[in-house]
């Protein structure tokens, strides 16, 4: 056998090899070690209703309109939380299209909930950057209890309990700020209204 021979013998041995590793067996290993370590995750993070059937994903934000229900915050995703078109408006902070965008929202939040618009918080001003964010802040939240007891015929404390029942705090203790996922507490309004 000539050199050449055996170099072409070692160099598709090597691709043999590394295929198989790179391409199988390490794919499985992380699949493996994602589905034990977090199997609510890596399985879609879906949201079931009292029925047991799936209603989205507790990482992917609702489009949820009427007064009986918690708003999430603006989508810049297509035609707003399509995950095919995720991303955010690209508009920068001095560009005027964004402030008057963010300025009727403010006007309309501010009238729809019955608050000052300078009680508006930013997140419920502006879009995510990836414009799927499933999650607003407690201070988003809070403002539209006053509304969504109103329009369900609850009483507020109950709804404050269902929004607190539904804030997740911060990762580990220190990362990030406390959240309430809006899919998640509507689904608890809607059970709680039952």
């Amino acid at each position: 056998m000539t050199r050449y021979v055996r170099q072409a013998i070692t160099a598709v041995l090597a691709i043999v090899v590394f295929t198989v590793v790179t391409g199988v067996v390490y794919p499985f290993v992380v699949w493996a070690v994602g589905h034990v370590a977090a199997s609510g995750q890596t399985a879609g993070s879906y949201v079931t209703d009292a029925h047991g059937t799936v209603v989205g994903s507790s990482l992917i934000g609702q489009n949820f309109t009427g007064p009986q229900w918690f708003q999430g915050r603006p989508s810049a995703a297509g035609t707003g939380y399509d995950a095919m078109y995720s991303g955010a408006s690209n508009l920068s902070a001095s560009n005027p299209m964004l402030l008057t965008q963010v300025q009727q929202r403010k006007a309309t939040i501010a009238v729809q909930d019955g608050v000052a618009p300078s009680e508006v918080p930013a997140d419920a001003l502006t879009a995510s950057g990836s414009g799927l964010d499933p999650d607003i802040s407690p201070a988003y939240a809070a403002i539209q209890v006053d509304r969504v007891a109103r329009a369900r015929g609850l009483s507020v404390a109950q709804v404050q309990a269902l929004v607190a029942a539904n804030t997740q705090g911060r990762a580990f203790g220190f990362i990030g700020q406390e959240r309430v996922n809006v899919l998640l507490l509507n689904l608890a309004l809607a059970d709680a209204a039952r």
